[in-house]
């Protein structure tokens, strides 16, 4: 190679993320709009019972959106207007706003320090009377500890539903998530590892309560549009005042194909994981993410957390300079106290979850998808390691 062409190589951008999609994801996609069923209808059956099969739950329902099947769930588990929901403040916006737009009240939960997943501790500190539920997410693709958060449940009489955005196809003690709570969460979104463009999955291991979101997902109509338009009756009840979250046809196709890949996904992602690590072993200036020995970590994101007491700057400089050399970063996630809504609707502040604040603050998602060549993972670690020497202590 030239030393121009190296030059090139050398500073061509590495973004965050590239999706991974393949000719077999578009060739089920275009045989779906050849088929004549663009929306919910048999593509999306097939893919529930996938999935539902993929991680050993019950029943699955498809959704337009990891958001749309948390509000879903929430809502069909029929909360009362102010009950409590103790969540992690570490987590999405969609986490808290969909608590709230259940009718309840979102309550903020501090970090493990080592997983920054839910403190179960902290969450039983938290209950009150009017606590009704808990969310654990298992933030990263790290499952949060499920003994530990089942035990707190059955002591407290609260419904369980984790948010496992980031967690397919992760397990807690040889568990798969999506078959260990009441209601379980998965999303889609473009950048997951499974994707679906937009998209999500709700499992569940009751029948009545699938029965529910089934039902409320398409208006809460009694008789969904697949039974109305494939040959059944035109007549429908609406049962209830439901949502449309439904998941269309041409979504589940891809997703079809995305789980049948899954299993090569996720190896691809844990050799990169591994050679990050190994690049990064010696830089006593970052801190690696953790993985407990009790989990297979789904390595949806890789964290890494700067140990500022042996740096001249601060994170934020940090993520400057890596995107100055070309080098796509994230955070995930601002803690939901830090931000305005919380801070003018509920009262808190930068100091009310102490753990999470110092955390956050520390915290770098590196890119990390299937796409990611081994000059480009060496790449982002020296860059990295090149920014953190230029200001170490």
């Amino acid at each position: 190679m030239s030393q121009k062409n190296e030059q090139s190589v050398e500073f061509e951008p590495i973004p965050f993320y590239r999706p991974d999609v393949t000719e077999a994801e578009i060739s089920e996609v275009v045989e779906t709009l050849r088929s004549g069923w663009l929306t919910m209808g048999p593509k999306t059956r097939q893919f529930e019972e996938a999935f539902a099969e993929r991680v050993g739950a019950d029943n699955a329902i498809a959704v337009s959106s990891a958001t749309a099947g948390l509000h879903l769930s929430l809502d069909a588990m029929n909360l009362e207007p102010g009950d409590e929901v103790l969540i992690p403040t570490i987590t999405f916006a969609s986490t808290g706003a969909t608590v709230i737009h259940a009718g309840c009240t979102p309550v903020l939960v501090d970090c493990e320090v080592d997983t920054l997943n839910l403190d179960v501790e902290d969450a039983a500190r938290k209950c009150g009377p009017r606590t009704k539920a808990i969310v654990p997410v298992h933030l990263a693709g790290h499952p949060c500890d499920m003994d530990a958060v089942q035990a707190l449940a059955t002591e407290r009489g609260l419904r369980v539903m984790e948010d496992a955005a980031h967690a397919i196809p992760a397990s807690y003690r040889g568990r798969m998530v999506g078959s260990m709570s009441d209601s379980t969460v998965f999303s889609f979104y473009a950048t997951k590892n499974l994707t679906t463009g937009e998209g999500g999955m709700i499992t569940t291991p009751d029948a009545e309560l699938a029965e529910r979101m089934r039902m409320r997902r398409l208006h809460g109509m009694s008789r969904d549009a697949w039974k109305r338009y494939s040959g059944g009756s035109w007549r429908y009840d609406v049962a209830y005042a439901g949502f449309k979250y439904n998941m269309t046809d041409m979504a589940a196709s891809l997703g079809l194909v995305q789980l049948g890949r899954l299993d090569d996904l996720q190896r691809r992602r844990r050799t990169i994981v591994e050679r990050y690590c190994a690049a990064l072993a010696d830089c006593a200036e970052v801190e690696l993410p953790t993985s407990r020995p009790e989990v297979d970590h789904a390595w949806h994101l890789f964290v890494v957390r700067m140990r500022h007491e042996r740096l001249k700057v601060h994170r934020d400089q940090v993520i400057e300079e890596l995107n100055a050399a070309g080098i796509g970063t994230s955070v995930h996630f601002i803690p939901l106290h830090v931000h305005s809504f919380y801070r003018e609707h509920f009262g808190y502040n930068e100091d009310s979850l102490p753990k999470a604040t110092e955390q956050w603050e520390r915290m770098i998602s590196l890119p990390l998808y299937p796409g990611l060549e081994e000059r480009e993972v060496d790449r982002v670690a020296a860059t990295l390691k090149q920014v953190l020497e230029r200001h170490r202590r």
